[in-house]
């Protein structure tokens, strides 16, 4: 009776009501309920839900972390969710149909759910002593399980350090999360420049969450960054391009590169980063791209890699290829080096996965290709997987004064007939002469070429057989 008077009175004090904020890291749990989170708990998905029910039914500690809680917290709809647990990956995998064990650094567990994936993952404890890191202090391999309370100071940011109980309906915070997120602070925990060490993509992390909040970086947060950039170069071209992917599509995608720049972070990351705000040819169409690109994101549209990332390149392939054209190159071989050339330049600092590689180059060699209106042309580029993505790509270039507005407009009105509509508009073209523009210098509206009249061996040596005949000069009128 006694153990349960004690039991009851720890509950009452380590309500958020009875606590004042504690210092960050100082690892004494609060808890808030529904009425003080107001989560929408039908923001949640239902498969999340789920694989914290099962664990939560075998015994097991389940939450929903990261991310999603604290996209959650300010009214947004997660992309995804993940799931931490006290259940080791081998404890875990037998408890649902579809699950495997995926990870070398930190061996988590992928469940599946047709087309959704909830990556389920054990606390980790303190990286220990001789944990093995590379010589820049980046750690290698980190399968070292822990407690909940030892998970949460493992994390990098106060605000990705919150635990929401989809069950129970409770929000678990260790190193107030709660208030930072209120406040619109990216707060380091720990000592930042360990931190940061210890995996340089939380620089980029940092930026991505400040814009996407619309708050700051915390003064000793952001004070090494600047002097630590540089180990972005030591991180895995893959996991820098996830990154970025994530930046580019936060909804602010703009503001991300114009962060990244005034924290130092630009410089070497990327060669686009060193030139987009350089060039005031590209910046134009690249900022009409992300713009596009926003709004998709907050319209709940998804956005293609390929299309992103083509969209990014173009002004370097474009100049690229004018080059090559003007130095005497035909069109479309000029582009194909082109493309070549940046793709291998990139390829250095970031690994642009084969396929979407494979999907910007159709995106664009399929360019040059609109410049000529022909029916058989039309239908055969119609059937190609990314037609329609060059099309719109197309209205990008047209937008920016790069091709014919009107023969852009043309082709999106194709790729959105019907197969009848796009026969009749096939058949319009019938008997007009189409001019030929295959050499049309690249990057500029392409102009009607002047009619030309001309005359061809035969046909002048019979004028000239009748002018001999009926005594005219052979002249045309």
């Amino acid at each position: 009776m006694i153990t349960e008077t004690i039991k009851g009175f720890v509950k009452r004090l380590i309500k958020p009501g009875n606590k004042s904020p504690g210092p960050v890291g100082a690892g004494k749990a609060k808890r808030y309920s529904r009425d003080e989170h107001q989560i929408d708990r039908r923001l949640v998905s239902r498969h999340a839900v789920k694989v914290c029910e099962v664990l939560q039914q075998a015994g097991f500690e389940a939450f929903l972390v990261g991310g999603a809680v604290r996209d959650l917290m300010v009214g947004l709809e997660p992309k995804d969710f993940d799931v931490a647990t006290n259940a080791t990956p081998d404890q875990v995998r037998p408890l649902f149909r579809r699950a495997r064990i995926i990870g070398k650094r930190f061996q988590l567990v992928h469940v599946v759910f047709g087309q959704e994936i909830i990556e389920t993952s054990t606390f980790r404890a303190p990286a220990a002593a001789d944990e093995l890191t590379d010589d820049h202090g980046r750690i290698l391999r980190d399968n070292v399980f822990g407690t909940q309370k030892q998970d949460a100071a493992r994390r990098d940011f106060t605000i990705n350090a919150l635990y929401y109980d989809p069950v129970t309906e409770t929000v678990v915070d260790f190193h107030d999360g709660v208030r930072d997120l209120k406040a619109r602070a990216i707060r380091m925990i720990g000592e930042p420049a360990s931190r940061y060490r210890e995996d340089p993509v939380r620089m980029l992390r940092a930026v991505r969450f400040a814009v996407k909040l619309r708050g700051e970086i915390e003064p000793a947060t952001a004070a090494p960054i600047g002097e630590l950039a540089e180990l972005i170069e030591n991180v895995p071209s893959s996991r820098v391009f996830d990154e970025m992917y994530k930046l580019l599509t936060c909804g602010h995608a703009m503001d991300c590169l114009k962060q990244l720049r005034s924290h130092g972070l630009h410089s070497g990351l990327l060669p686009l980063l060193d030139m987009v705000l350089e060039e005031p040819d590209g910046l134009s169409f690249i900022e009409l791209a992300l713009e596009r690109t926003d709004k998709r994101v907050r319209g709940g549209k998804s956005v293609s890699p390929s299309f992103l990332f083509a969209s990014l390149l173009w002004p370097q392939v474009r100049t690229r290829w004018q080059r090559l054209y003007q130095a005497g190159e035909h069109s479309v071989p000029a582009l194909i080096a082109a493309a070549d050339d940046v793709m291998n330049a990139q390829g250095e600092k970031l690994a642009i996965n084969r396929r979407f590689s494979s999907d910007m180059r159709e995106i664009w060699f399929m360019q040059p290709r609109f410049e000529r209106r022909q029916a058989r042309t039309a239908f055969r580029m119609s059937e190609q997987p990314r037609f329609r993505a060059a099309v719109d790509f197309l209205q990008l270039r047209a937008a920016c004064s790069e091709f014919d507005s009107v023969l852009a407009q043309w082709w999106m009105d194709f790729a959105d007939a019907p197969d009848a509509e796009k026969a009749r508009m096939a058949d319009a073209l019938s008997g007009k002469r189409q001019p030929g523009s295959s050499e049309t210098e690249p990057g500029r509206p392409r102009k009607r070429p002047r009619r030309r009249r001309k005359t061809s061996a035969g046909a002048a040596a019979a004028a000239g057989r009748s002018s001999a005949s009926t005594g005219n000069s052979g002249a045309p009128d």
